[in-house]
Formats: C-alpha cells, structure tokens, sequence
C-alpha cells in the first residue's frame, strides 16, 4: 500500500483547537437540565392520571352503589316513573321502566369498567416507553 505523503502531512498539519471548556460545560448543564425538566413533566403528568383514576374509580363505585341502592329499594311491581299516556311504546317503556334502568345501568358500569381498564394499560405503556427512552 503506497502512502499519500500530501494527505498524511494534511492530517499531520492539523491541530484540532479546543475551545473553552466551560462554555462547553455550560450548554451541556443546560442541556441535562431541560431534560430533567422533561422527566419531571413526566413523572407529574403520570402521577396526575393515577389520582384522576383513583377519584373517577372512587366516584363510580359511590354513584353505583347510590343507583343500586335507588333501585333496590322502589317496590319491583312500582314502576319507576309513569307516562299519562295511552300510546303504546311510551306505555311499554313505563311498565318495564324498571328492568329498563336496571339494564342501562349495567351497560354504564360495563362500559366505565372498560374504560378504566383501557386507561390502566394506556398509562403502564406510557410508563413503560419513558423508562426506555431514559
């Protein structure tokens, strides 16, 4: 292998200059300090989703109980409200108002329960791409 003698005094010729080390230090401080203001974003922002869904957890589970509890204790063969009126789905809809209720009532905390556990899984994978991305 034949040498480049005009590239190897090329290289030879340069002298890499070093600028001021505390400048340097400074961006780099400024820069670590920015993402720790990201990460602790973060953290924040995570800890604002875990009470949100521990007091919507806590509401459901109350305004459930005072539904069941509303429902439960109105005489079964009592319908719930009544309708002055002869038509016969609106008379239909007031007698079986009951199971009706009882019925949508079920769907809510069918989807609500859903709900929160999507928003479980949704902020364990949050969780879980910050603790990889740092």
């Amino acid at each position: 292998m034949i040498k480049d003698k005009a590239l190897e005094e090329l290289f030879l010729a340069q002298k890499p200059a070093f600028g001021d080390n505390a400048d340097f230090m400074a961006r780099l401080t400024k820069r670590l300090d920015a993402v720790e203001f990201v990460k602790q974003h973060q953290e924040a922002t995570l800890r604002r989703y875990k009470l949100a869904m521990v007091a919507a957890f806590v509401v459901g589970i109350i305004s459930g109980a005072i539904t069941i509890a509303f429902v439960l204790s109105t005489p079964a063969d009592v319908p719930l409200f009544t309708l002055k009126v002869q038509n016969g789905f609106l008379l239909w809809f007031a007698d079986n108002s009951r199971v009706i209720v009882a019925t949508a009532l079920a769907l809510l905390m069918s989807v609500g329960i859903i709900s929160i556990i999507n928003n479980v899984i949704d902020i364990m994978n949050l969780r879980r791409r910050l603790s990889v991305s740092f």
